[in-house]
């Protein structure tokens, strides 16, 4: 049908007649040459058949026609629109475009000009719809007298200026909009004041419909355009007309009935000649009104509905609709229904639109349902079908006109029907959410009895909470509550309701009693929040005063109707992990400050804090421990007055894990033990309790550590209790930091120093164990713990400026190998898709914390090339985070990660020479420098620097000095890859990079392929800049026999699988760090990054991941702690193992790019070749 509808219209134009007589006017194939002075109503319409036939004008006639018509002197507008000079077109078409004029008046003014002087009033009229449609041209007196309509036409589309693309009615803005609403409302008021008289005067309506009909056949856009909106909307008013007619005809006709039945004598003869009269008149009336809409509809309507023309289309739709819901008597009908049904397959989204607007007008009128049964059950399925339109806006609209359809007629849409739109109140889209939501409130709201003894609210709950439970689409139940949100939000709120039906003991089962606690705690969630929830899609901005108001209100009724209730609900459903930690998440929404005012309240919060170490006891599942660290770290906030007794209760709870966990430490550190279970139980709990306050203890850090050393050693891994001690040891050292003093004695210093050294060194250990949660969490709390003890948080206190730890090359190694071997695995190494998709968010978290240290400066830029690799062919998984890593890197040193991005091409175009060539890794590689390049933005001027530097590191790479044993030059394929960084290049740096090419390439060279290939990308042309460009200046590149370029080669990384009993494990041999960090020798390197505009971190090991909560809120790290200019100092012991890093400049010695100035950072550059730097001493920083 979407296809084929077209080809049905061959009769269409016998699809619409109304029901009234033509006898003699009918429409003859000859019509006059000249039209006589006066001419009749015949006449006139002899012209509509010539009209409604496309003007053939040839290339060659209209070159000809241009001619002779410029040969032709123009007549002055003056004299041909009128004598009056206030009545002309062009005054009648600024008062429509400006919207500013009194229309009625404008009109009415015309129409007296018009009375005194038919002709010249209708040729004002017409070269007001002449200089509408955007044309210069004029018609003149002559050309009116002496031309037929079809000649009219094809001499204005001559004089018609081809070369402008737009006109009055095209394009976006509020010029064409408010000049479409003038031109309607002329059209408009235009028919209503002649409704009475001139309507029916056979000439002026009859004439502009037949010079409309023509010119909506014209092969020039803005004719077809133009005139059919303007025929569109009289033939509107026509309607409204006729059926103010056919009104009056009735009245009159009743009239006429009432008086025929008296009796003879009583009947009046002269009333009786009155009445019939007028039925005789408006018959004639009715009959002139037939004949313009039959005119109209079969010579506009019928051909321009299909026009290619989207915005023609959907004038027609608009107009259908109106003419339909005017008059049903002759328009409701399936031959004027079905156009709007074949147009709901239109492939433009705009004419969809409208022909789903218009019929929802059409079924708001239930006397109209009967008559469309047929059109609804034709076209049901393709509304269906629309309502996962690619246009949001359409599939809202069309929900809301199945809902009329479903309120008009409950049997036409089957459950299985509704069920297709049910699952859309979990779209991404709040208003599509939201209308579907509608849809499937008042679906619920329908099977509810209302003389329900329980309540109305009761069985919405029971039927909302059966349908949740039923329903198999989603899992998550605050997609659905916001879609309710709208329309259900009093039901939604009715707190007392769903506690009573969960405080009952025979109420609910035990499936529904999660549904509903889910919906609940939703439903909180929802009103103290306010707005939708991440990942839905939502138009507004911010919040109004009375959205605030209406959010502190229910945030006070919450917190006023649960406290007393909440320990009942924890005592009673405290052995089902999945309700305990959704109700643990209500006392995060509470008003807090309000509650610790009122005295009476004081009881039921110590219920409350009993019950949540009771919970803490009981339960060791990892959802509902991290549920009470939040609600603990909540809790104890010293804004709240309670926060001691909350302290209290949960120190003294601590020491009875603490007591409790040493009565088998000892049994632990001896030999296997059948506690270990146990031991990892209260592990576990003491590892949520301290990841939310600082509990801990130095005595517990070193259980920990010894009781992680031991196990690595005895090669016996327990899975939760290493991930457990993992745990409480990195917490401790993260409150150790944010804890410390001002001024710390050097004890405490070099203490908390050898503490993090050797948990790095635990950490790093297990990093190679084949039991993937221990491996996760260690990697996962090195990241934070390395995050949280950077340089660059202490420069700003002179007595903490040796609190921070520089990981060692072999450390960051591991950690580059992690990545590869864990994160980013061969297809062939990936689980089935369910676990892919399972362990993905993981994945994403552990590259995320990766890449804050390469962002914070905690590892070199180098580090990142290991990422780089894999951003075009993981794009999919990681792309967004890869992307983020480039663009904030960019702004701390737009030349050092430009040069990253070329030393990661370099790395994999070596590892592609080392395993083999082949098509595919070629195809491959290009598609990663191609990724790669679009990584820099389109300001040119601000990238030149940084592309200039790529370049040049890739020419030094491509011809390097070549190895023994190795054929010459075996990198120059590499210019390839680079060709693909050169189209955002100027043409002045071009020329520069074409000049060093010339150097650097030996002779015979100069004739391989990839040089050519370079060569080529040089030579492109560029566009034209607005602003003058200079050009920038080669800095130094010696060449010399001996200049190498480390490339970061990966080593290939043997291990050795150990059989340990029933775990298999992974041992790494040493690694030759040269080439998967950054040594004296690499390519690229960079220092510790002081940035005072980087924000801190949000840790990822933390049990507390709350949006808005950052780990130095809670007393550690202030805006004071980054900033200032600290040297590293020297370190003993393993934290600061300044012997493996390269030497770097002084910070005094440096100057910065205006980049970095305007960011206020410093970067410590590296020499970037230790071979090039000994000849040229010091490296010069752009200028």
């Amino acid at each position: 049908m979407a296809t084929g509808y077209s080809d049905d219209l061959s009769d269409s134009d016998d699809d619409f007649k109304l029901p009234v007589k033509i006898t003699k006017r009918k429409i003859q194939a000859e019509a006059s040459s000249l039209p006589p002075k006066k001419p009749r109503h015949n006449d006139a319409l002899r012209k509509l058949p010539r009209l409604s036939s496309r003007p053939n004008v040839s290339s060659a006639e209209t070159s000809q026609g241009q001619q002779s018509f410029q040969d032709t002197p123009r007549p002055d507008k003056r004299e041909l629109d009128s004598d009056d000079p206030t009545i002309n077109a062009k005054n009648i078409y600024d008062a429509v475009s400006s919207g500013k004029s009194d229309l009625m008046t404008v009109v009415d003014e015309w129409l007296d000009y018009y009375k005194q002087r038919h002709k010249q009033g209708f040729l004002v009229l017409i070269n007001f719809i002449v200089q509408c449609c955007g044309c210069q041209g004029v018609v003149s007196r002559e050309m009116l007298d002496s031309m037929q309509n079809a000649e009219i036409i094809a001499t204005l589309t001559r004089q018609f200026d081809r070369s402008l693309a737009s006109y009055p009615l095209s394009g976006a803005g509020s010029s064409p909009k408010r000049f479409r609403a003038g031109l309607c409302k002329f059209a408009s008021i235009l028919v209503r004041l002649c409704q009475n008289s001139l309507i029916y005067d056979e000439y002026l309506f009859v004439s502009l419909l037949s010079l409309l009909t023509g010119l909506s056949d014209s092969q020039v856009r803005a004719f077809r355009h133009t005139s059919t909106l303007i025929a569109m909307k009289v033939m509107s008013g026509v309607v409204e007309v006729f059926v103010s007619v056919s009104d009056q005809m009735q009245t009159i006709q009743r009239y006429h009935n009432v008086e025929m039945g008296k009796d003879m004598e009583d009947q009046s003869s002269q009333r009786l000649e009155e009445l019939q009269a007028s039925i005789t008149e408006l018959l004639r009336k009715k009959e002139e009104l037939s004949f313009l809409l039959n005119a109209t509809f079969r010579g506009i309507f019928v051909h321009r509905y299909r026009d290619r023309v989207v915005a023609i289309r959907a004038a027609c739709m608009e107009e259908l609709g109106v003419w339909i819901k005017t008059n049903p008597e002759n328009f409701l009908n399936d031959g004027c229904l079905k156009y709007l049904g074949w147009m709901l397959y239109d492939k433009e989204s705009v004419v969809r639109l409208q022909c789903v607007r218009s019929l929802q007008n059409l079924y708001t009128e239930k006397k109209f349902i009967d008559h469309m049964e047929l059109f609804t059950n034709r076209f049901k399925k393709r509304m269906l079908n629309m309502v996962m339109d690619k246009q949001y806006e359409i599939a809202v609209e069309v929900i809301k006109l199945l809902l009329k359809i479903q309120q008009s007629t409950r049997e036409v849409l089957q459950e299985e029907e509704c069920a297709h739109i049910y699952t859309l109140v979990y779209a991404a889209q709040h208003s599509l959410a939201s209308a579907a939501g509608l849809f499937l409130y008042l679906k619920l709201k329908s099977v509810i009895d209302s003389e329900n003894e329980q309540g109305i609210n009761y069985a919405f709950f029971q039927v909302l909470t059966n349908f949740y439970i039923q329903c198999k689409f989603h899992d998550h139940a605050i997609y659905l509550v916001d879609s309710l949100w709208d329309v259900a939000a009093v039901e939604l709120k009715d707190w007392e309701c769903m506690t009573t039906l969960l405080l009952r003991e025979d109420g609910l089962t035990n499936v529904e009693e999660d549904t509903l606690i889910d919906l609940m705690v939703c439903a909180i969630r929802r009103a103290v929040e306010a707005t939708p929830p991440f990942g839905r899609i939502w138009v507004k901005k911010g919040l109004s005063a009375k959205q605030m108001k209406t959010r502190e209100q229910d945030r006070q009724r919450i917190t006023t109707h649960f406290i007393p209730l909440l320990s009942q609900l924890l005592a009673k459903y405290s052995a089902d992990p999945g309700k305990v930690k959704l109700l643990l998440q209500v006392p995060l929404y509470f008003n807090l400050d309000m509650s610790s005012s009122a005295q009476w309240m004081e009881k039921h919060l110590d219920q409350i804090l009993t019950q949540i170490c009771l919970i803490v006891e009981k339960h060791t599942e990892n959802a509902v421990l991290e549920a009470c660290s939040k609600l603990i770290d909540t809790l104890c906030s010293d804004r709240h007055t309670f926060s001691s007794r909350a302290h209290l209760a949960f120190s003294q709870l601590f020491d009875n894990l603490t007591e409790h966990f040493n009565t088998y430490y000892s049994d632990l550190m001896q030999a296997p033990s059948d506690d270990v279970f146990n031991a990892a139980m209260a592990l576990k709990r003491m590892a949520a309790l301290v990841s939310a306050r600082n509990l801990s203890t130095e005595r517990l850090f070193g259980s920990c550590t010894d009781l992680l050393k031991s196990r690595m050693e005895s090669r016996h891994f327990d899975k939760e209790l290493m991930v457990a001690a993992l745990r409480c040891s990195a917490f401790h050292l993260m409150w150790a930091k944010v804890n410390l003093p001002s001024l710390p004695t050097k004890e405490e210093v070099k203490r908390l120093k050898k503490e993090v050294a050797f948990f790095c060194q635990i950490c790093q250990e297990c990093l190679s164990i084949a039991q993937t949660e221990i491996r996760d969490q260690a990697f996962e709390l090195l990241c934070d713990l390395l995050l949280l003890y950077r340089a660059n948080t202490v420069r700003s206190e002179p007595g903490l400026q040796n609190v921070y730890y520089v990981p060692s090359h072999f450390l960051t190694a591991e950690m580059a190998v992690f990545l590869l071997d864990y994160i980013f695995m061969d297809e062939t190494e990936e689980e089935a898709d369910e676990e892919a998709i399972k362990h993905l968010p993981k994945k994403r978290r552990l590259l995320a914390g990766y890449c804050k240290l390469v962002i914070f400066g905690v590892l070199d830029l180098s580090a990142a090339t290991h990422v780089y690799k894999y951003y075009d062919k993981n794009y999919k998984d990681f792309g967004d985070i890869i992307k983020d890593t480039i663009t904030k890197t960019k702004l701390i040193n737009p030349v050092l990660s430009a040069r990253s991005l070329c030393l990661t091409v370099q790395q994999v175009f070596t590892e592609m020479l080392v395993e083999g060539v082949n098509k595919r890794n070629i195809d491959e590689i290009k598609d990663l420098a191609k990724k790669l390049a679009m990584t820099f933005g389109n300001n040119l001027q601000h990238v030149r620097k940084p592309l200039v530097a790529l370049h040049m590191d890739g020419i030094r790479f491509a011809f390097r000095a070549c190895q023994e044993e190795e054929e010459q030059h075996p990198n120059v394929a590499f210019l390839e890859l680079l060709s693909k960084f050169s189209f955002k290049l100027l043409q002045q740096d071009k020329d520069l990079l074409m000049d060093i090419l010339k150097s650097q390439c030996p002779t015979a060279a100069l004739s391989w392929h990839s040089v050519n290939v370079y060569q080529r990308s040089l030579k492109g042309t560029q566009a034209k800049l607005g602003e003058k460009v200079e050009t920038i200046t080669s800095p130094t590149m010696p060449v010399t026999k001996h200049q190498k370029i480390n490339t970061g080669d990966k080593k290939i990384i043997k291990r050795q699988k150990i059989d340990t009993g029933d775990k298999k494990i992974i041992k790494r041999q040493k690694i030759d760090t040269g080439g998967l960090m950054a040594n004296s020798n690499s390519t690229l390197d960079c220092s510790s990054i002081h940035s005072s505009e980087l924000p801190c971190p949000i840790l990822t090991s933390t049990a507390l991941k709350q949006p808005h909560t950052k780990f130095g809120s809670r007393g550690g790290i202030s805006e004071s702690d980054v900033g200032g200019g600290l040297t590293e100092p020297e370190s003993d012991d393993q934290f600061n193992l300044e012997s493996q890093r390269p030497e770097m400049l002084s910070t005094e010695k440096l100057r910065s790019t205006p980049t970095q100035r305007g960011l206020n950072t410093q970067l410590n550059l590296l020499q970037l070749n230790d071979d090039f730097s000994e000849q040229e001493g010091k490296v010069e920083p752009d200028k």
